[in-house]
């Protein structure tokens, strides 16, 4: 298929958009097992673009369940280019209460190795740089859909994710804190790693919920999916000019995975060919 193509990896209120055509479902099975859910080609404002639920359809699949590898394999095997991901964060900042949109651009893993993290493996050796996790023109053009739509938010930012599903004890918080961390999730790592493995702009938007466990006062899941709830409503509006804004805008950028091969292609597994045919393009 035609390379360029967008990508969305999130909830399923992208559903529920207004004036939203579904035009296609694509059953994938990649190397690496199989996506979430099908991947849902749609189209919005005059735009097309692939959706996966990150969480399966119907958010079955708790944050380590993700095979965030065949998730990325199956968009980058359509000709996906550029990734908008779209989290549910708490916030580790005074500065950034609920529904507050944080465009984050640095990312701190701390899952505990339940998630394959990498497409290298079976003999084939890569290494990726993940100095800049986020590209940083994806990012700015959320930025300028956020002005757009005049949704509260914030330019830069430091996503710590936390294997899950249980949120932090008030320990952890403040530990996280002092790591200088402006979020916390469950979910943006391995995918934003996968992302650069596989050559693919990625950005995200992280939606704050909450303060996690850090601030005074117990918060409840149902005050978190209160908030959740205005969140989707504003990240629609984001995407409806987002979407057409990146369509008229696609850029060029540096793909380091091109370079991040060390294996010898004279010495890559049969299996490994097809893999990295995709993953080079």
């Amino acid at each position: 298929m035609q390379k360029g193509k967008i990508g969305i990896i999130g909830g399923s209120g992208v559903y529920n958009i207004d004036g939203i055509e579904l035009l296609n479902e694509h059953e994938i099975s990649t190397p690496f097992g199989d996506p979430s859910s099908k991947v849902i080609e749609a189209k919005l404002a005059d735009t097309e673009f692939f959706f996966i639920p990150r969480h399966g359809k119907g958010h079955v699949l708790l944050p380590n369940e993700v095979n965030y590898r065949a998730n990325i394999f199956a968009l980058k095997s359509l000709g996906v280019d550029y990734i908008i991901s779209v989290s549910a964060v708490g916030s580790l900042k005074e500065e950034l209460p609920p529904n507050t949109f944080v465009l984050v651009d640095q990312f701190i893993d701390w899952t505990k190795g339940k998630r394959e993290r990498t497409f290298y493996s079976s003999g084939v050796i890569g290494h990726v740089s993940c100095a800049d996790p986020i590209e940083k023109k994806l990012q700015s053009l959320l930025v300028e859909s956020c002005k757009a739509t005049e949704i509260k938010h914030s330019e830069g930012g430091t996503y710590i994710c936390i294997e899950g599903p249980q949120f932090s004890t008030r320990a952890e918080s403040h530990l996280y804190k002092s790591f200088g961390a402006s979020v916390i999730g469950m979910t943006n790592v391995p995918e934003s790693f996968l992302a650069k493995e596989a050559g693919i702009a990625y950005a995200t938007v992280a939606m704050v919920t909450d303060f996690d466990a850090w601030k005074d006062g117990h918060c409840t899941v149902d005050e978190i999916m209160a908030v959740m709830e205005t969140n989707n409503k504003n990240v629609q509006k984001i995407l409806l000019d987002a979407l057409p804004r990146l369509r008229d805008n696609k850029f060029d950028f540096d793909k380091q995975n091109q370079i991040g091969v060390m294996t010898p292609k004279e010495n890559w597994p049969e299996s490994y060919h097809k893999i990295l045919e995709v993953l080079l393009r």
